[in-house]
């Protein structure tokens, strides 16, 4: 049996749902990625514009074969959505344990396992934690298309999981690139995407996008752009719960990722009050701890605004004059809301 085909069955065995090999040479997008960041559609996410993107073989200069991987997560619809207005939303892939914990342990079981067979060998591995264009990897190792709402969708398991990534200083067989786009004329994420954060060239504009909003940014989110959150407290799953190929009923991915109680629909008033401790007790090893309590919190109190329920006044009000005028700016205009 090739080594490939070894490596393969022992990523499958480990636990991921998809694995494929492809090599470091640079990515055919990269200019259109330049340009990307040239019209300034990655925000404050500065270290999207790391050079070694270019090419991986900038970031493990012995780079001669990539492994690329998937690990399913909750599809958001296997849960009854929000009981009322006054309960948020997570997105689904931070339900359970953090994905980069998880992901990490697996690919260095598969680093361990590969160098029993060959030998000690330069590697190195990510989940979204490299200078990498890991979705044009994923598609070059055959994993699946890049949709419009740009997330990597596989025709059987839909868009629902993580990518990691094992760079290796061996030579393998790589795989054929997944050579087709099944999105064909649908357009429903972008017609369903509350900011119009999907653009038509497949790329998103994130700072627009409510992932970005409620994640990424730790300042304020624009007033104009508040009102379109909704509920969403953390991240967002509208363009992949109106994708097509997220229609299908899989099997329940990872115990790992299974949602922790309460933390796909938290109740707002009882999370605008989480002190310091019970944010970090609740979200141990979470993915939502990327935001930080205060990113958390601002992002609460604009689904208070929301929810326009007056059981939330009391709370809202006393944000209002809280030191912090992150908190209290957007505790005042979800007063407003109220009226």
């Amino acid at each position: 049996m090739r080594l490939s085909q070894i490596i393969k069955d022992e990523a499958l065995r480990i636990g991921f749902d998809l694995v494929g090999i492809t090599t470091p040479d640079p990515p055919p997008h990269w200019p259109q990625f330049r340009h990307w960041l040239a019209e300034g559609r990655h925000a404050s996410m500065r270290y999207l514009e790391d050079p070694r993107r270019a090419d991986p073989r900038l970031v493990l200069p012995e780079c001669r074969s990539i492994v690329v991987v998937a690990l399913r997560y909750p599809n958001p619809n296997s849960l009854p959505p929000p009981e009322s207005t006054l309960h948020g939303r997570i997105a689904s892939y931070a339900w359970g344990r953090d994905y980069h914990l998880v992901l990490t342990e697996k690919l260095a079981a598969l680093a361990a396992f590969i160098e029993r067979q060959v030998g000690p060998i330069p590697h190195r591995w990510y989940t979204d934690t490299g200078p990498l264009l890991e979705r044009e990897l994923a598609q070059r190792a055959g994993l699946g298309w890049i949709g419009k709402n740009t997330c990597l969708i596989h025709p059987r398991l839909g868009s629902y999981f993580f990518l990691g990534e094992l760079l290796l200083g061996l030579e393998l067989e790589p795989d054929v690139p997944f050579p087709y786009d099944y999105c064909g004329t649908c357009t429903r994420c972008i017609q369903a995407c509350p900011t119009g954060c999907i653009l038509p060239d497949r790329t998103l504009d994130a700072r627009r996008c409510i992932s970005y909003l409620t994640i990424e940014n730790k300042g304020d989110i624009p007033p104009a752009l508040r009102p379109l959150l909704g509920q969403w407290v953390f991240g967002c799953d509208i363009c992949q719960i109106v994708c097509p190929w997220n229609r299908r009923s899989l099997p329940p991915p990872v115990p790992e990722f299974a949602p922790r109680p309460g933390i796909p629909t938290p109740d707002l008033l009882e999370a605008a009050l989480l002190t310091p401790e019970a944010f970090n007790r609740i979200f141990r090893d979470s993915a939502v701890q990327r935001a930080r309590r205060r990113g958390y919190l601002r992002n609460v109190l604009v689904a208070l605004g929301n929810s326009r329920n007056p059981k939330a006044r009391p709370v809202l009000e006393q944000f209002a004059c809280e030191q912090d005028e992150l908190l209290a700016q957007h505790a005042r205009w979800a007063l407003e809301q109220m009226v």
